[in-house]
């Protein structure tokens, strides 16, 4: 046949670290029909500063692969809520092969077309807090592609009609399909009148929605005569695609004929009408097949080397269908649907017939979110009798078995999940994360419990109370759990993070969760570590830095309550909201540093008042860059608060005003400022240690699980460091006034002897004031 080959790629992104599904990167891609190779590419680089990252240690990265919705993983093995059923997907671990880039591989042979979900991340890290901007990271770039090959020109087999196929030595196989519609019971696939230099050496192989592998449902037409091939239950409303290959070594001319018939389960007596006038009237898909498209008023066309013919064709008695009752679907949000049952919720089932219903869930925008049935049995409609109602759950086709007696879901080629209520557990649920989209049929049946098992119940109608519903995750992700909305370019999913030590895809495993004392002892440690504010403001006050102390205490008050309301377990207080709380603490901290630093720089007067708030009239405190730093340090947190120049600028840049003016008064005295040995040896060396220590700390050592002590004790360091670099002040005496100010336009020079010599305690020494104008 001829093959098509797409391309398909999509834009790299950063890996991230697992913690739970919401740290994951996801791509989205669609295989069309027909597809029989699909090829995926999976580019993964590293960088680091803009550049390769040569440097940078080899971390593994693992991509899980799921056709229809994403995937459900659990790398870090951790328990799943109950009556959670996890679906299964591929799973690739790329290994580096170059300091810098890798490649993978990952081909899927005739793979289901529709919807294709990647989730890509790096193992889990030791939760490491880093400063934004302090280093450059070494990122990991994920980037796949797909290529796909498929075949056109497929011819399509009709029902109930005879393709005439004459296979040259050359071909080794044909490949036909035909579409199955709605309330179909079984497909029978027949080759006749196969006639080769060895008999009928052929094999026959069926599968749905692809092209048939070699593990598929097979027939060898030589051990088989007649070469029939059986389906029970088949997918409803997709393609079935028919094989017929040659055995291996065999030449010449193998000529054959192959038919397809459907038993209508509507109809258990009667199979497809032979003739139907149009695709519509099969319930096909507008891209029909190119072999011919039926259009009402044309006749049956040809197919390649053959024709077609009429087949008239008998069903089996004893099939039939039962009646499905749909649901009235009501979108409240987001994943968040209800599915209501008509004259419900409360249904019957007869004991002579299964009750079956079909929650439809919309392509794409249902696969992100979590499916949730729930069966609650009526225990007094039994009337004593000991009747269990049994659910299956299957997607795409409904189950349905002549054997009432049979409580399994499953069957060679269906799977489905199985739910079953009775007077002692008359309670049942059940939860799909990421279900695949489509038709999900459920069926209840009524059994009653003998010796011998279970056996046909007979007058006894069973009600139970039947709830489906979409939600975006488990039950909301609990109390220690936040469900997150995420998007990836146009595909919205839903998924929990965790928080205090719990895991799992509800955030229901307890297994490194912090207990209830922990959660309280790291809060007060949080915040009565701010107690040690206490002393530096005490010191301001006394040092009449009045300003100075009013920061101190803004600071002390937001940091306790911001990490009060920061808790990540149920020890939670918080007196406003978090994201106000948050930046009054980022704010407080950054210019407590600020108007320390200023404070330390000793600036001369700019603006002298002639009858200020001392007698002497000493120069009041430079107001101005106070001011200045309080609306420059806002514009930067509103911008980034977690960046590292919202810290390091504003430190730097104090510290270079500080430089400047010590610069200044060294040169013009002649000698180092401060100039006492003690002020450097008792307070400012040991500040500036103390500083350096809680930075270190706090910029390398931080890490998620001892963040709680080493954040305290970075509140204790820093409020340490004020109360030893926080400079004396010198109390003006009332014995000496100011001179006389001289008429016209001045400012008056205060020069403060003690001030100038950096004493420790001003309190004991008495202060000459020599002002001049």
């Amino acid at each position: 046949g001829l093959f098509v080959t797409d391309y398909f790629t999509r834009t790299p992104r950063k890996l991230s670290p697992f913690r739970s599904f919401a740290s994951i990167e996801l791509f989205h891609f669609h295989i069309p029909e027909d597809t029989v190779i699909a090829v995926w590419n999976l580019i993964t680089f590293k960088e680091q500063g803009g550049t390769f990252g040569d440097q940078c240690p080899d971390r593994s990265i693992t991509v899980y692969f799921r056709s229809g919705a994403p995937s459900v993983i659990n790398p870090l093995h951790t328990h799943f809520p109950r009556d959670t059923a996890v679906p299964g997907s591929f799973a690739v671990t790329l290994t580096w092969t170059l300091p810098n880039r890798t490649t993978g591989v990952f081909n899927v042979t005739s793979p289901l077309p529709g919807d294709w979900f990647l989730a890509a991340h790096l193992p889990k890290d030791e939760g490491k807090i880093s400063v934004k901007g302090l280093y450059e990271e070494c990122q990991y770039l994920f980037q796949p592609q797909l290529i796909v090959q498929r075949l056109v020109n497929i011819a399509v087999l009709y029902p109930g009609h005879l393709t005439e196929q004459s296979m040259a030595p050359h071909n080794h196989s044909c490949l036909y399909k035909v579409f199955v519609p709605s309330y179909t019971s079984q497909v029978l696939v027949e080759v006749l009148r196969c006639h080769g230099a060895e008999g009928c050496p052929l094999w026959l192989r069926v599968r749905a929605k692809a092209p048939p592998l070699h593990n598929s449902t097979a027939l060898d037409c030589r051990e088989h005569a007649p070469c029939q091939l059986v389906l029970d239950l088949p997918f409803w409303q997709h393609w079935y695609y028919v094989l017929v290959e040659k055995h291996p070594g065999v030449l010449g001319t193998v000529s054959f004929q192959v038919t397809v018939q459907l038993t209508d389960c509507s109809r258990p007596n009667l199979a497809r009408p032979p003739f139907l006038p149009s695709s519509t009237s099969m319930n096909m898909p507008h891209s029909f097949g190119s072999a011919g498209r039926l259009v009402l008023g044309d006749s049956l066309p040809t197919g390649p080397n053959g024709t077609k013919h009429l087949v008239s064709i008998t069903s089996p008695s004893g099939e039939r269908c039962w009646p499905i009752r749909p649901t009235l679907r009501n979108e409240l949000d987001t994943f968040s649907v209800h599915f209501y049952i008509f004259f419900g919720p409360n249904v019957s089932v007869p004991p002579d017939r299964p009750a079956v219903f079909v929650i439809n869930l919309l392509p794409v925008l249902d696969s992100g979110g979590v499916l949730n049935l729930e069966l609650r049995l009526n225990v007094s409609s039994l009337c004593g009798e000991n009747v269990t109602v049994f659910g299956c759950l299957n997607h795409e086709v409904p189950l349905t078995s002549g054997d009432n007696a049979s409580v399994t879901c499953e069957t060679e080629h269906l799977a489905g999940f199985l739910l079953s209520v009775n007077t002692t557990a008359s309670l049942s649920r059940l939860r799909i994360p990421y279900p695949q989209t489509g038709s999900w049929y459920l069926s209840l049946r009524s059994l009653c419990g003998t010796q011998h098992g279970f056996e046909p119940c007979t007058n006894v109608t069973a009600e139970v109370y039947l709830r489906a519903y979409l939600s975006p995750c488990i039950n909301d992700c609990g109390m220690y759990g936040q469900c997150k909305l995420l998007r990836t370019n146009n595909y919205l999913y839903a998924a929990c993070e965790c928080k205090a030590g719990w895991n799992g895809w509800g955030c229901t495993d307890n297994a490194e969760a912090f207990s209830y004392g922990f959660q309280l002892l790291s809060t007060l440690l949080l915040c009565l570590s701010n107690v040690m504010f206490v002393p530096p403001v005490a010191i301001a006050v006394r040092s009449h830095y009045l300003l100075e102390a009013a920061v101190y205490i803004f600071t002390m008050f937001f940091s306790t309550f911001y990490h009060a309301c920061d808790q990540p377990g149920i020890v939670v207080f918080c007196i406003m909201e978090y994201d106000v709380l948050q930046f009054c603490d980022f704010l407080g901290s950054l210019m407590s540093v600020w108007v320390t630093v200023i404070a330390m720089a000793r600036l001369q007067p700019v603006v002298k008042q002639a009858k200020g708030p001392y007698p002497d009239g000493c120069p009041i405190a430079p107001q101005v860059l106070y001011l200045l730093g309080a609306m420059l340090l806002s514009m930067a947190l509103q911008m980034d608060r977690h960046g590292l120049w919202n810290l390091l600028g504003p430190s730097l840049f104090a510290l270079g005003i500080m430089a400047i003016a010590w610069t200044a008064r060294t040169i013009r005295r002649r000698h180092c400022y401060p100039p006492t040995w003690k002020r450097w040896a008792f307070y400012l060396c040991p500040g500036a240690m103390i500083a350096a220590a809680a930075v270190l700390l706090y910029a390398f050592v931080e890490t998620e699980e001892n963040y709680f002590y080493i954040h305290s004790i970075w509140h204790l360091l820093i409020a340490g460091s004020v109360g030893f670099l926080l400079p004396p002040r010198a109390k003006p005496s009332g014995h000496l006034g100011p001179l006389p100010r001289r008429k016209g336009c001045g400012y008056q020079l205060c020069v403060n002897e003690q001030e100038e010599l950096g004493l420790v305690d001003p309190a004991v020494a008495s202060i000459n004031s020599i002002c001049t104008s």
